[in-house]
């Protein structure tokens, strides 16, 4: 068994012939590993996510988890392989309809045979390791931002995945709920020995919890590193990035023509 979870070797993606999203993309996460996926909005971070759920198979190149090549699995072998995956989506996406308790069990109830009693002993296991086993019997009415973000990662966790993808888990949380958040991916992947990948603007909270990271700018990586060597790194990108300059590679402004010549245009 290999240690990379993640594997994607020269990797392109198109979503017509003459919109190529992804360019040449090399990516591993091992076994164990957090993995952060930086980069500004519109560079291809989530349809990377999108490839390695499956959502989307590769226009060229490799893409395996645990082994399996994505392109070549059918609907079976994919949903197969899925049940081995959580995903955590930006605002949680909980069934607004279904206490606590019912959202962290819909996977299992789904997925497995499992009597109810075990549900219940499962369920109440991963909603103790996030914190909220006193919340089972609320509505995510009930719940603040940061504690639904909590649910939605028990139910992430529930069919005990060898993979966790995180889209943005830390936007728009308070900032004891945003260090919440990160010790939890932290010790769960640690405590379960799974993968996560985060993808993430949240640049300083991620180093403090991710084991590498890949800098995604146009859709190809442009730096990849350790959290001390992405802080260290006189890449300009990166450095505006880390730092959130606003003079660097990416620009402030949208592209226009000569601010004073348009004065002139308005007075004339």
């Amino acid at each position: 068994m290999s240690d990379n979870l993640v594997e994607i070797r020269d990797l392109y993606f198109a979503y017509s012939a003459d919109r190529m999203v992804l360019q040449g993309i090399n990516l591993t996460a091992r076994r164990g590993q957090v993995v952060a996926i930086m980069g500004n909005s519109g560079c291809g971070k989530t349809t990377l996510f999108r490839l390695i759920g499956g959502a989307l198979r590769p226009t060229r190149g490799i893409l395996k988890v645990d082994g399996v090549s994505m392109g070549e699995l059918d609907q079976a072998g994919l949903y197969r392989l899925r049940r081995r995956m959580g995903i955590l989506f930006q605002f949680g996406a909980l069934f607004t309809d279904m206490t606590v308790f019912d959202n962290v069990a819909f996977q299992l109830r789904e997925h497995t045979d499992l009597p109810e009693e075990v549900i219940r002993d499962l369920v109440l296991m991963k909603l103790n390791a996030v914190g909220l086993r006193g919340a089972q019997d609320l509505l995510p009415s009930e719940l603040s931002g940061g504690m639904a973000r909590r649910v939605a990662l028990a139910r992430a966790i529930a069919l005990d995945p060898a993979l966790i993808m995180y889209d943005e888990p830390f936007a728009g949380l308070d900032p004891i709920s945003l260090g919440v958040a990160g010790n939890l991916i932290r010790r769960l992947t640690d405590t379960l020995g799974l993968t996560s990948l985060v993808v993430t603007h949240d640049v300083q909270e991620s180093l403090k919890i991710v084991d590498y990271v890949y800098f995604v700018s146009e859709g190809v990586i442009v730096a990849e590193g350790t959290p001390a060597e992405i802080k260290a790194s006189e890449l300009p990108y990166v450095h505006q990035f880390v730092h959130g300059e606003e003079d660097g590679p990416v620009p402030f402004h949208y592209p226009a023509a000569d601010y004073s010549r348009d004065l002139e245009l308005a007075h004339a």
